[in-house]
């Protein structure tokens, strides 16, 4: 157990999540605003490829690691609580599991698309689950206790579509950017023997 914890985490493999925790935050900063029915707060942001990928390329115990540490970035400047981190953390861990565990045992391209495609649908449901019971909930009290004079209930209900989009949408977006980036990123590893 102790040999393959080493083997996991080797100094060459620590220094590669942490250039992949850095990327991922550098890259989230640069949001994308995708209001969809009136969610202004909608952004996108492509953070998460280099989560997937690392992912991908390491393991899925090493995604969730890099994607609690970008997380934990994102917290030193969070205007939520950390709720909005701690949220996105969830979703993003629900999306890389699928695919790069499937990817250990079965490195095609169809495994890729099809566990990255089930994953859109299931990191779509986390989030919209994260938001009902934590996003809105956190929101409403940092507002005094509602949101543009509505209930939790009643905003979630009036922007749950907007969510439901948004979320497809950049699940869908970092999936395809991931699928371009892997075979490059793959082959580079390769040649410095991580």
């Amino acid at each position: 157990m102790q040999s393959k914890l080493k083997n996991r985490f080797t100094a060459k493999r620590l220094a590669l999540m942490a250039v992949f925790t850095a990327l991922s935050y550098a890259v989230s900063l640069l949001e994308i605003p995708l209001p969809l029915f009136g969610a202004s707060f909608l952004k996108l942001d492509f953070g998460n490829v280099f989560i997937v990928l690392i992912a991908f390329l390491l393991g899925p115990a090493e995604g969730v690691l890099v994607c609690l540490m970008k997380e934990g970035l994102r917290c030193l400047s969070s205007t939520s609580m950390c709720a909005g981190e701690l949220a996105n953390f969830f979703v993003t861990s629900s999306y890389l599991l699928l695919p790069s565990i499937l990817y250990q045992y079965r490195k095609t391209l169809k495994t890729v698309i099809l566990s990255l495609s089930a994953s859109c649908l299931i990191a779509t449901a986390v989030a919209l689950t994260v938001n009902r019971v934590l996003i809105f909930p956190t929101y409403a009290y940092l507002m005094g206790g509602n949101i543009f004079g509505m209930t939790v209930a009643e905003s979630f209900s009036a922007l749950w579509i907007g969510l439901l989009l948004f979320n497809l949408i950049k699940t869908m977006a970092v999936g395809i950017l991931t699928m371009l980036l892997y075979k490059r990123l793959s082959n580079f590893l390769k040649k410095m023997k991580i």
